[in-house]
């Protein structure tokens, strides 16, 4: 008997990816991909139970590559690090002023993700803190994101925007037309979020914007005003693809382009998944590096 909760995998799609069930209605099931930004509907006959989460087939495949993908991240901030410190060694402006390479502090991109899932916002906002990036989360239904970025733009003040939750190409059409917003379950909605972001931040190197989410209308996304966008291919995308193209982003030095190529074959569902434009990197290097206040000593000079 299948339960809210249950961990199933679909049998007229191979069994491919699992899903958690999230609601029941008589014979029908919502049900949530674990691994990839997948809400669907499905008949309870087709569901097969499945005893844990761990994953096989293409879920198993997706988990591996988030795996090699974080590792990649961490190898990209070992190598920033190297940089800077090469960079302050030589630099003749401060040589032989007391500031030794290592006396530097890190300010990197800031980020305001908004998700239509609460759990992969959470997942989101879990990552971010793993990989040190300042992140600001909120949960806020796709039809409203609009809104929600138009009230939050301006008191957040982000370098980076992350435009995320659920999307699709919307079944049992007659004639199913890949060019129309209209096929889309949510890509009207981001585009809208996207266009409110652009007109707050016109400069695409000042507001970098990762859009979109499983099968989105990548074009529209683009020509609305996103750096980054899904899915070219209109392929599934992994739940936390954008997560990843925001840290490299804000890791990556405002004197440098992010490299398209590298960030993006390096996300889990590959180029066919996110597409981009050349776009600057949001992280900065600052000097000195900041110090304990409670051991100065300072002789107060204020009357």
């Amino acid at each position: 008997m299948t339960k809210i909760g249950d961990l199933v995998v679909r049998k007229s799609y191979g069994k491919d990816v699992t899903f958690r069930v999230e609601a029941l209605e008589r014979s029908q099931a919502i049900i949530k991909g674990t691994e990839f930004r997948l809400l669907a509907d499905a008949p309870v006959s087709d569901l097969v139970p499945v005893t844990s989460d761990i994953p096989t087939g293409k879920a198993k495949q997706a988990r591996i590559k988030a795996q090699q993908t974080l590792q990649r991240l961490h190898q990209d901030r070992h190598s920033l690090d190297a940089q800077n410190q090469a960079i302050l060694g030589t630099d003749r402006s401060v040589s032989g002023t007391g500031i030794g390479a290592h006396s530097y502090f890190e300010v990197p991109g800031m980020v305001l993700h908004l998700d239509g899932d609460p759990l992969y916002l959470q997942k989101s906002l879990d990552l971010y803190e793993k990989l040190r990036v300042p992140a600001q989360g909120h949960y806020v239904h796709e039809k409203t994101m609009a809104d929600a970025l138009y009230r939050l733009l301006p008191s957040v003040r982000p370098d980076i925007v992350v435009i995320t939750g659920h999307d699709g190409v919307l079944k049992n059409r007659i004639n199913t037309d890949l060019y129309s917003l209209a096929s889309y379950k949510n890509s009207r909605s981001f585009v809208e979020a996207v266009q409110i972001a652009r007109q707050y931040e016109r400069n695409f190197d000042s507001l970098t914007i990762v859009a979109g989410a499983c099968q989105s209308h990548f074009e529209a996304l683009l020509q609305a005003g996103a750096n980054f966008a899904s899915s070219p291919g209109r392929i599934l995308i992994h739940a936390l693809d954008p997560v990843y193209i925001a840290a490299k982003a804000a890791f990556t030095s405002v004197r440098d382009t992010i490299h398209i190529t590298d960030v993006l074959s390096h996300t889990v569902s590959g180029i066919q998944g996110v597409g981009g434009i050349e776009t600057r990197g949001s992280y900065r290097i600052g000097l000195p590096k900041f110090q304990e206040l409670s051991q100065l000593n300072v002789v107060p000079s204020a009357t």
